[in-house]
């Protein structure tokens, strides 16, 4: 066994949601591919969609994380909506209504006026 290398899936379920991500070690995919550990996990974990996600994001857009959604016509995970008023880009990364200033300053997001506040 290969301590070092990792795979990881994402158990999505029918709504399309990430419930978990699990770790498992590298060498069942690597012996018998990676339909071998989503049958696993199927039948030992969860019969939910279990999706192989990258650490390093080099597949499915990024890393999927609890609360994550699986976009399977796109094959790939998006992050949570960070606030109702942003909205997913053609990159699919949420982007709020106005762009935050470049300045230099510490700014945060406020939902209620849609508007950057200067962080103290």
């Amino acid at each position: 066994m290969n301590g070092d290398v990792m795979a990881h899936y994402a158990q999505v379920n029918a709504e399309g949601l990430v419930i978990q991500v699990v770790v498992m070690s590298n060498d069942l995919e690597t012996n018998k591919g990676e339909q071998a550990c989503i049958d696993w996990l199927s039948a030992n974990v969860s019969s939910d969609d279990w999706i192989k996600t990258s650490y390093n994001g080099n597949i499915r857009k990024q890393f999927a994380g609890i609360g994550y959604t699986y976009d399977s016509a796109k094959d790939k995970f998006i992050s949570p909506q960070s606030f109702t008023s942003w909205s997913l880009d053609s990159n699919d990364d949420w982007q709020p209504p106005t762009a935050r200033p470049d300045d230099g300053k510490m700014y945060g997001w406020n939902e209620g006026g849609l508007e950057w506040a200067l962080l103290v």
